[in-house]
């Protein structure tokens, strides 16, 4: 596994959100509350933006249809349509002054 960079801990703050892609990997890298999070980009419904959710008490909101999901672990928590898979989440790894999350080689 390698390091791979996405922030410098001097530029985070609460409510930073900023996506980032490596080759098919997409994600979004928030902070909320002092606690960083690293999640898929897209609500597994019908793939809308999350980088303007709402959050509130750990729980993300996706803005178009209003499903919830758990920021700690991406688990699903309400579906007001049709159930959809658990947003996916990665682990947050710290390296230095840096922030990023491990890829394989």
């Amino acid at each position: 596994m390698r390091f791979q960079p996405l922030e410098k801990l001097i530029n985070l703050h609460d409510n930073y959100r900023r996506q980032f892609r490596f080759d098919a990997l997409a994600l979004l890298l928030l902070q909320h509350d002092g606690e960083l999070y690293l999640i898929e980009p897209r609500c597994p419904h019908r793939e809308h933006p999350l980088d303007s959710a709402r959050i509130e008490a750990g729980v993300l909101e996706c803005p178009l249809h209003r499903y919830l999901f758990s920021l700690a672990d991406g688990r699903l928590l309400h579906a007001p349509e049709e159930p959809c898979r658990h947003l996916r989440t990665w682990p947050v790894v710290y390296e230095g002054s840096e922030v990023g999350l491990l890829l394989p080689d």
